[in-house]
């Protein structure tokens, strides 16, 4: 035990030998009408290099795969998922039990988000940090999850009050890393790697965004922010790497136009298999 230790373990991230069997009680647990069988969290140690891109995609991978999937949108100051699938902000309901009904996309996923419940999705959330994570805590509690094989969490970048409550309220299977090629990378992978060590939460591996750019004549990559260090990083914190996402147009223009689902990505093979084997 730290000798600044509060006794409080639910504000502490260490894994010290003063923690006992009554962490497990800070599991924030379902409501009886919900059933999630594994929560995945993507996450990174920075903004901006694509958490919701890839927690987008690795629901579709896992929905085409006949998985039932639902996403849990934990960036409740930045939401873009339901942009992602093309939902309207009026796309959530409530039951008789007071529980909500998440959206539901095109192919069958379920997704909760803040931008759901506003009255524009352009109002802004002015939300001070434990108001934030406490709707976060809501959104696990309160809403009706009805036989989720997969949840994916996609969540705001940092080591912030969000990422701690989702680490110590939901029973969190493993991450996935989101990073990018620049020299950023390690600082990124190490942050996100160091905060899951110490929350005792398993890595599946890390996906690089805006890997290369594919020539569409000769098929050649072209690395645009120069040569990835992200094998070197990778080996050295000893996960593996996931999977490589390219620049592509396609991509961009799906999204923006809520389409995700309808993206061919082959690239993400590898890590559906190890979502699989969490």
């Amino acid at each position: 035990m730290s000798t600044s230790c509060s006794g409080n373990c639910s504000s502490c991230g260490e894994s010290c030998s003063s923690r006992t069997e009554e962490q497990t009680s800070f599991i924030a647990p379902l409501n009886d009408a919900s059933s999630v069988k594994k929560v995945i969290g993507i996450v990174s140690g920075k903004g901006g290099v694509g958490k919701s891109l890839v927690t987008s995609m690795m629901a579709v991978k896992m929905r085409n795969k006949g998985y039932k999937t639902a996403i849990l949108d934990a960036d409740i100051t930045g939401p873009s998922i339901p942009t992602a699938f093309g939902l309207a902000n009026d796309g959530v309901g409530v039951t008789a039990g007071n529980l909500m009904i998440p959206a539901t996309t095109s192919t069958g996923i379920d997704v909760m988000s803040a931008n759901l419940l506003l009255d524009s999705e352009t109002d802004p959330v002015i939300w001070r940090g434990p108001v934030i994570a406490g709707a976060v805590k809501q959104f696990w509690q309160e809403t009706l999850w009805e036989n989720v094989d997969y949840m994916f969490v996609d969540m705001p970048p940092g080591t912030g009050d969000v990422p701690l409550t989702v680490f110590q309220s939901l029973p969190v299977n493993g991450i996935i890393i989101v990073t990018s090629p620049q020299e950023l990378v390690s600082m990124i992978v190490a942050k996100a790697v160091n905060m899951a060590k110490k929350m005792n939460i398993p890595i599946i591996g890390v996906v690089e965004n805006m890997s290369y750019v594919e020539c569409p004549d000769c098929g050649k990559k072209i690395h645009i922010f120069g040569e990835s260090h992200l094998e070197e990083v990778a080996k050295e914190y000893g996960i593996p790497v996931l999977a490589k996402i390219p620049i592509n147009p396609e991509i961009a223009g799906s999204v923006d136009a809520g389409r995700v689902e309808y993206l061919e990505t082959p690239f993400l093979d590898e890590a559906a298999k190890a979502v699989e084997a969490v």
